[in-house]
């Protein structure tokens, strides 16, 4: 027998935009809870509300014309629900840390789902955490924290007391099971417009969200689809995948497939209004717009088995995959990806050792990645597709076949002659290094590195060569495409062992000596 839904007009809700539902609706929530789960709907109308308990086995329907306003604190009377204490949160920063100072939140649940295809509006919520506020001096971490720069342990160690009542996430769920986010809509979602931490078993389907800072962050998750979702963020990450020590466990990401997506970094709120505006032009850390797919930063858990495919990046940064804090990530493969007006580099991999984690922290690994069918276009031309281990810990088994990247050229000759030091300890971004010494790819510590069907070209000339390899063994090229101005070397070879090129990169190899062929 079909259980009727729960209105939440029946518990006293009002949805007049200017009364708190806040009551109301948790207390259809926990009737239909009660009742052994149903389904709990807002009809259409503007719901003002302060933090909803997810349950078990609750179903929130967003009917259409459904508006879930985040009240805000300095307008309305109430608050959100204040962080719970976390232990654990030395090693990532504030919205990482908690959970429950969020519009929806639930904490060990099972067998929920929030369903369109009506709005989240998170106009009350914060962008910013308090880890935007130095708290400790920098004689105050531990020493495996003594490489991180002052931006880095200003957002580590929060200020409870700056949150008090507020909010800064939509959506944020903490070791659940079996959820489902289906068709509906996050127009500015705070600090995270869906944050999942150790949750098993997520689907996120069919979503628009257009928001001030991260879109969709995955923790610590394990069998997860992210299918057909459109996300909008100009100032941050669009779609990320993380495995920080929130939970004060190492926990992995795995078995994650991201598909069918289209990530940007238009101007807030144009990719719903559909002007798809570009006025912005840098994101908060000075570099240009987000708006992209991600893995890492956070990294001290591992990643694996990880499928992106069929997904479109407009006027955002490249696909970027980052273990930097002793996780491993390995066997990603990816398919399928269309790349317009890229604002860093079109692909960057890399290993780091920033180290953020307990004493003993070391190094992580990343390999056996393959990326397939990568189209390109317009890319800036500061920054070459980039992979860049360690020495001593090289990036391993990369596999690029079918590319196509199309970069604006105009680079600058003095920057051919770039050798940048490894940065281990510094935030990877593919700015960290400056402009890059290749205008098309540079690689650097890896081993095993297969070219394919590669092709590199410019809008205009650019003085640098197209291909840069620094301390790269065990390299097999087949058929490249270059495109290079007169007196350029297309390919540069620095202490490079094992390479074996089949036709016709033979002839653009001519001048590559000795044991370097």
């Amino acid at each position: 027998m079909t259980r009727a839904p729960f209105d939440v007009r029946a518990f006293g809700a009002t949805g007049d935009g200017v009364t708190l539902d806040t009551e109301a609706i948790n207390a259809a929530i926990h009737a239909a809870h009660a009742a052994g789960g149903g389904e709990v709907v807002l009809p259409a109308g503007r719901w003002l509300s302060f933090s909803i308990r997810l349950l078990s086995g609750v179903t929130l329907r967003l009917d259409e014309g459904c508006v879930l306003e985040a009240a805000d604190p300095a307008r309305h009377a109430g608050a959100y629900d204040p962080p719970e204490p976390n232990p654990f949160d030395l090693y990532q920063d504030f919205g990482h840390s908690h959970w429950r100072n969020s519009l929806i939140w639930g904490d060990g649940v099972e067998d929920v789902a929030i369903v369109g295809p009506g709005m989240i509006d998170g106009l009350g919520l914060t962008r910013e955490g308090p880890g935007s506020r130095w708290t400790r001096q920098a004689g105050e971490f531990p020493v495996s924290m003594a490489g991180l720069s002052a931006e880095e342990m200003a957002i580590l160690v929060p200020d409870l007391e700056t949150m008090a009542g507020q909010g800064n996430k939509a959506i944020a769920l903490k070791n659940a099971r079996r959820v489902r986010l289906e068709g509906f809509t996050i127009w500015r979602g705070g600090h995270f417009a869906v944050l999942a931490t150790g949750c098993d078993h997520l689907a996120i389907k069919n979503l628009r969200i257009d928001t001030n800072r991260d879109g969709l962050d995955v923790d610590g998750c394990r069998d997860v689809t992210i299918a057909d979702c459109r996300v909008n963020t100009p100032n941050d990450d669009a779609i990320v995948l993380k495995s920080s020590l929130a939970l004060g466990e190492l926990r992995s990401t795995e078995r994650v497939e991201i598909t069918r997506c289209h990530v940007s970094g238009f101007d807030l709120g144009t990719m719903l209004d559909g002007t798809e505006g570009r006025t912005q032009q840098l994101a908060p850390d000075q570099d240009r717009v987000t708006g992209r797919i991600k893995l890492g930063t956070e990294s001290n858990g591992d990643f694996r088995h990880i499928t992106i495919r069929d997904c479109v990046f407009t006027r955002s940064r490249g696909l970027a995959l980052e273990t930097v804090d002793g996780g491993t990530i390995e066997d990603v493969a990816i398919d399928n990806l269309v790349l317009r007006e890229v604002t860093t580099a079109p692909l960057f991999l890399r290993l780091g050792r920033r180290g953020r984690g307990p004493e003993g922290t070391g190094r992580g690994a990343l390999r056996r990645i393959s990326v397939r069918n990568l189209t390109a276009f317009d890319i800036l031309p500061d920054y070459a597709a980039t992979i860049a281990g360690l020495e001593g810990d090289p990036i391993e088994d990369v596999t690029l076949t079918d590319i196509r990247l199309v970069y604006a050229g105009g680079g600058e000759a003095d920057w051919a002659r770039r050798r940048p030091d490894d940065m281990a300890q510094a935030y990877p971004e593919p700015s960290m290094f400056g402009p890059t010494p290749a205008h098309g790819l540079w690689a650097r510590h890896v081993t095993g590195l297969t070219l394919d069907r590669v092709r590199i070209e410019t809008l205009k000339p650019d003085p640098r060569p197209p291909i840069l390899l620094q301390a790269v063994h065990g390299a097999r090229f087949g058929q490249l495409e270059l495109d290079w101005p007169d007196g350029v070397e297309p390919i540069v070879c620095e202490d490079v062992s094992g390479l074996v090129a089949e036709p016709p990169l033979r002839s653009a190899l001519a001048t590559v000596e000795g044991d370097n062929r």
